[in-house]
C-alpha cells in the first residue's frame, strides 16, 4: 500500500517541491491549502487537495484521517500579517489559550502536539528536498571583508537572543550598529526597511532560532532576497548553513556577483564564524 504524506501548504514553490520529492519517493499526497495564502493551482501537483481557512485545525485533522495520512509536514510561507485575521475553530482556540507566548515556534510546536494526539506525526519537509539545504562556506566570487566579518560576529549573539525570544530570524547591522531586526513583516520586508534606514554597506544575518523545532519554519532564502539587498547596496549576507533553505541558489549567487554582494554559509553549531585575514576595506 502506498504511504500517504499529508502536506499543509503555504505560499511559494516549497510545497510544490516537497510534493514532487515525496512522489519521487513513492508517496501519495494529501494536501491542505489556506485561503489567501496558497495558490489553488497547486492542486494539480497532488493526489487530493482541499482549501480551508487558517485556524480550522479540526478540519485539517479530519482531512488527514479521511485520506490515511499518518505523517505530515508544513511547507511554504504564511503571511503573518494576514494570519492575524485567522478564523480559529474550537480546537485552535484551545491551543491559543494554552500558550503563554504566541510566537511562531511556540504556536507550531503546539499544533504539532495536537496532531500527535491524533496519531499524525509531523516530520521535516526537508526529508523530501535535501538539495535545498543551504551550503557551507562562501558562495560568491567576493568573500566577506574583515569589516563584514566583524559585523557578522557582532550580529550573531543578537540574532540568537532575538531567536530565543521567538521573535525573528534575521538581523541587519552596519559598522557595529543594529539597523533592523525581523519581526512579523518577514525577511524581505525587513531587508527593505533596513536598506532604507542604513544605506549602502549593510550586513544581513539569518539563523535558525536557538532550540527551534527543525521540522517546521526553516529559515529560507532565495533570489528575491538578494534582489532586495542589491537594490539597497548591501555588502554581505550570512546564514546558518544546513538549517536554512536556499532556493535557486545558482540564480541568487549570479545576482549577488553582479551586485558585489558576498554570501557565506556559517558552519552549523559554531559559536562564532571564523575570522579570516582582511580581504578588503
Amino acid at each position: 500500500m502506498t504511504q500517504v504524506l499529508g502536506i499543509v501548504a503555504g505560499k511559494g514553490q516549497f510545497p510544490v517541491l516537497v510534493a514532487r520529492g515525496a512522489k519521487a519517493q513513492g508517496r501519495s499526497i494529501a494536501m491542505v491549502g489556506f485561503v489567501g495564502h496558497t495558490d489553488p493551482e497547486i492542486a494539480k501537483e497532488v493526489d487530493v487537495f482541499t482549501m480551508l481557512h487558517l485556524g480550522q485545525v479540526s478540519k485539517v485533522i479530519d482531512f488527514m484521517h479521511a485520506h490515511g495520512a499518518t505523517e505530515m509536514c508544513f511547507a511554504g510561507a504564511i503571511s503573518k500579517p494576514k494570519a492575524l485575521d485567522l478564523r480559529p475553530d474550537l480546537r485552535a482556540v484551545k491551543i491559543l489559550f494554552s500558550l503563554r507566548c504566541r510566537g511562531d515556534d511556540a504556536l507550531l510546536r503546539a499544533v504539532a502536539d495536537e496532531f500527535a494526539k491524533e496519531h499524525i506525526v509531523v516530520i521535516s519537509p526537508v526529508l523530501f528536498v535535501p538539495s535545498l539545504r543551504a551550503p557551507e562556506g562562501v558562495q560568491t566570487k567576493r568573500v566577506p571583508s574583515s569589516k563584514e566579518w566583524e559585523d557578522i560576529r557582532f550580529a550573531l549573539p543578537i540574532a540568537q537572543t532575538l531567536g530565543s525570544l521567538d521573535i525573528g530570524q534575521c538581523v541587519i547591522v552596519r559598522s557595529g550598529v543594529v539597523v533592523a531586526v525581523e519581526a512579523i513583516e518577514g525577511t524581505d520586508a525587513t531587508l527593505d526597511r533596513a536598506g532604507t534606514l542604513g544605506g549602502k554597506g549593510c550586513v544581513a544575518l539569518k539563523i535558525f532560532k536557538p532550540g527551534q523545532d527543525n521540522r517546521m519554519d526553516q529559515p529560507a532564502l532565495g533570489p528575491q532576497t538578494i534582489r532586495v539587498m542589491a537594490k539597497h547596496g548591501y555588502a554581505c549576507l550570512a546564514y546558518q548553513a544546513g538549517d536554512a533553505l536556499f532556493f535557486d541558489l545558482k540564480e541568487a549567487v549570479s545576482i549577488a556577483d553582479r551586485a558585489n554582494i558576498a554570501i557565506v554559509g556559517l558552519t552549523a553549531g559554531e559559536a562564532l564564524p571564523p575570522c579570516p585575514p582582511s580581504t578588503g576595506p
